[in-house]
């Protein structure tokens, strides 16, 4: 492939930050469709129900200090597909009424940089029960830029200073998203690791994941005093660099530091921080730490520095909590940056039980253990593991045939559980239009478990949303389900369309013919 000169960049001013928005910007909600963009890891059941308990802990502990009626604004970074609200919020909801206790209210706030994905969140009809309740609302949010957030729902505008309650942001798979400093360090000094571009030739006929899939990045040092100057504004962070490191390469979160002192701007009550990322706390990672590879999935990501988050902030005063050990997917930290945060107790409990002692990061090693075992699983394992993830859709869909394989020895105990997990998973399934059909899955299932009043309802669900792709067979199973139930006129009714859809077959013409 023929390529262009070289061009030279400050790293976070180089072309992959513009071609990651634009990436963004022109793919909106189908960037998650089918994983193109990762996103299960962070949005899950089980990660929604960790935060949904520090966020209740949260709230217990502002009860406890006296601030009942102010409300609390939950503002997520980077909402993506809108998974992870939707099950934050659902679990949220039953922890409050389940409690029955007083607490602050709350509202969710879901941001993005894309205005395409802002629409499809408040058109979402998972969503709509939680905008009627004005638990929820939404914002563009540029997180290199903005200052306020202007919700789209209730048409106000949130500034410096206009929250009376502490902020709570949410920033899942946001740090390493968005544009970060490169810096070296070498024999106690720091240099600039300055990116050179290799541009593929056509580059403009590509579309933004092309680019990014064939440009080439080389890195050269250029020294760099200013970042050891007192008025470089984490000069103390890169003294511990300096002093400690050596032959390093550091992503440096700066345009992340910046986002979250704008936002704690809006409150002079400080704020909760909850984030997840590939991203590590301990400085032992980052020595002699190459240069950054882009890992690529439709768009990139790289590396998030806690550990510069975390020193920072100590450093404020805040309460900084990461596991103790190290992580293998994902680590989760919870940041207190308020007076006092100590104080908050309910909260730390709250990430000592959810994330410190099992968490995300476990579960989804266990998950991973799990797809590659799922042949010899039992019944009670995968119910216990189904049950652990929060009844999670996934989950469910890549076992149903080991579920159906289980059936013939299932006992009615074990039906019955297996009948109440899919009611409970179908109660908090949030659809981003996967190939796969939970309706039909869930239907087929308990077809097989001879229950046929569900099987009915899940089989007649799934047909009315996939009105594109009528399958002959459903309509035989749903004829059944009605013969089985005594409902001989609905019986034949899709013993009708079944042969609409397949005039020749057997079991459908054998059903007409005994109606008739």
């Amino acid at each position: 492939m023929t390529l262009n000169k070289k061009q030279r960049y400050r790293f976070s001013k180089a072309p992959i930050w513009d071609l990651q928005r634009s990436y963004y910007e022109e793919e909106g909600m189908k960037a998650w469709n089918n994983d193109q963009v990762p996103q299960y890891i962070t949005s899950n059941p089980m990660i929604a129900a960790s935060y949904a308990e520090m966020i209740f802990g949260f709230l217990q502990d502002r009860a406890n200090k006296g601030y009942h009626s102010e409300p609390i604004l939950i503002v997520e970074l980077g909402a993506g597909a809108g998974r992870l609200a939707y099950h934050v919020l659902h679990e949220l909801c039953q922890l409050r009424d389940y409690a029955g206790i007083p607490l602050p209210p709350f509202r969710y706030i879901m941001t993005d940089l894309a205005m395409h994905n802002v629409t499809a969140w408040s058109e979402h009809p998972a969503l709509q029960v939680f905008i009627g309740e004005g638990l929820l609302d939404f914002a563009r949010f540029d997180a290199v830029h903005d200052t306020v957030l202007n919700l789209v729902v209730s048409g106000t505008t949130i500034g410096e200073g206009d929250l009376k309650q502490p902020l709570i942001i949410v920033a899942n798979y946001f740090f390493d998203s968005i544009p970060q400093e490169l810096i070296y360090v070498g024999d106690g000094q720091m240099y600039e690791a300055e990116v050179l571009v290799d541009y593929p030739a056509h580059m403009e006929s590509l579309a933004p994941s092309q680019l990014l899939d064939q440009i080439s990045l080389h890195y050269e040092h250029r020294r760099a005093p200013e970042y050891e100057q007192e008025t470089y504004p984490y000069r103390d962070v890169i003294a511990v660099y300096q002093e400690q490191l050596e032959d390093s390469h550091i992503l440096f979160p700066e345009a992340g530091l910046s986002c979250l002192e704008r936002l704690n701007r809006l409150s002079p009550q400080g704020f909760l921080l909850l984030t997840a990322d590939k991203g590590d706390h301990l400085l032992d990672n980052w020595k002699f730490a190459e240069p950054p590879e882009l890992v690529l999935h439709g768009s990139f990501s790289l590396t998030a520095n806690y550990h510069a988050i975390q020193q920072v902030y100590e450093q404020r005063g805040a309460a900084v909590l990461f596991p103790p050990h190290h992580y293998k997917n994902i680590n989760v930290g919870c940041v207190i940056h308020t007076d006092a945060p100590m104080e908050y107790a309910h909260t730390r409990l709250a990430y000592r039980r959810c994330i410190e002692r099992f968490g995300p990061d476990e579960f989804f090693s266990m998950k991973e253990w799990a797809d590659r075992n799922l042949e010899s699983m039992g019944l009670q394992q995968l119910l216990s593991f189904w049950r652990l993830g929060g009844y999670d859709a996934e989950f469910f869909i890549q076992s149903m045939k080991r579920f159906s394989g289980l059936l013939p020895d299932a006992n009615d105990e074990e039906m019955q559980d297996i009948l109440r997990g899919i009611r409970l998973m179908w109660s908090s399934y949030y659809d981003i239009e996967r190939r796969n059909d939970l309706a039909l899955n869930a239907g087929m299932l308990l077809f097989e478990m001879e229950m046929y009043e569900d099987a009915a309802y899940f089989l007649e669900l799934s047909i009315h949303e996939d009105q594109a792709e009528r399958i002959p067979t459903l309509y035989y199973y749903l004829a059944i389900c009605c013969l089985e139930l005594e409902l001989d006129e609905e019986a034949s009714r899709y013993a009708i369309e079944l042969l609409k859809l397949e005039p020749d077959h057997e079991e459908g013409l054998a059903l007409l013919k005994r109606f008739e």
